[in-house]
């Protein structure tokens, strides 16, 4: 219907005009100084807080600073210095296999495209796109996230609860240029404003566009 289409439009663009100005400097809160790096500490975000997971990141790099070292690295050992980002045995399994896939397949270096990064274990589209937008910068696609989900589904800017459905209905809402940042952008404006037991939507410029539809109701 154009109608709806108008509002998903005008929301989406009051969306990006408030989260633009709001967080000017999209970035994830992981520290990584490498794609590999990065790769790594996107697999152990999974299912636990970036703030524990750059605790843990330093030993890890020191005692395997590339791919090559963690390639031959003992899972039992990985899964000592991953323990606490829970899941750490079947976390430990993908990022030893894909250090190993990187270097027998890629000769080192992290791929640069989709098809390719999600060959690798542990990796699938939203750990994809986080590497390629926050490594090199490029916009393959729309990481879908806790956040992502429930923002936008509550926007009325998707009808969907399933990641690949969402990503594709963002990808047609919202500029190519804008899919990286947006993902920082919502996290941050989820985890501050548009919280999942309680959005402070009095605190909201968003609110009187706001459907407020529950994806739980879905």
């Amino acid at each position: 219907m154009p109608e709806a289409s108008n509002q998903i439009n005008k929301i989406a663009a009051a969306l990006l005009d408030l989260l633009q100005k709001r967080y000017p400097h999209p970035k994830t809160n992981l520290k990584a100084e490498t794609p590999w790096q990065l790769l790594v500490a996107t697999i152990l975000s999974a299912q636990c807080t970036d703030a524990k997971v750059n605790e843990i990141t330093p030993n890890l790099f020191a005692k395997y600073p590339s791919p090559f070292d963690l390639a031959q690295a003992k899972i039992a050992d990985i899964e000592g210095l991953i323990r606490q980002t829970g899941f750490y045995r079947n976390k430990a399994k993908n990022i030893c296999a894909a250090s190993k896939m990187i270097v027998e397949r890629f000769e080192g270096s992290v791929p640069k495209t989709m098809d390719e990064l999600i060959l690798l274990p542990g990796v699938a589209r939203k750990t994809a796109n986080c590497v390629l937008y926050g490594a090199y910068g490029l916009n393959y696609g729309l990481a879908v996230d806790t956040h992502v989900k429930r923002i936008t589904y509550r926007l009325g800017l998707t009808k969907s609860i399933k990641p690949t459905e969402i990503e594709q209905d963002l990808m047609r809402i919202f500029p190519q240029k804008e899919w990286g940042g947006l993902n920082h952008r919502l996290v941050w404006f989820g985890r501050e404003v548009c919280r999942a037991p309680k959005p402070l939507c009095a605190d909201c410029k968003l609110d009187p566009l706001c459907p407020k539809l529950d994806p739980k109701a879905h």
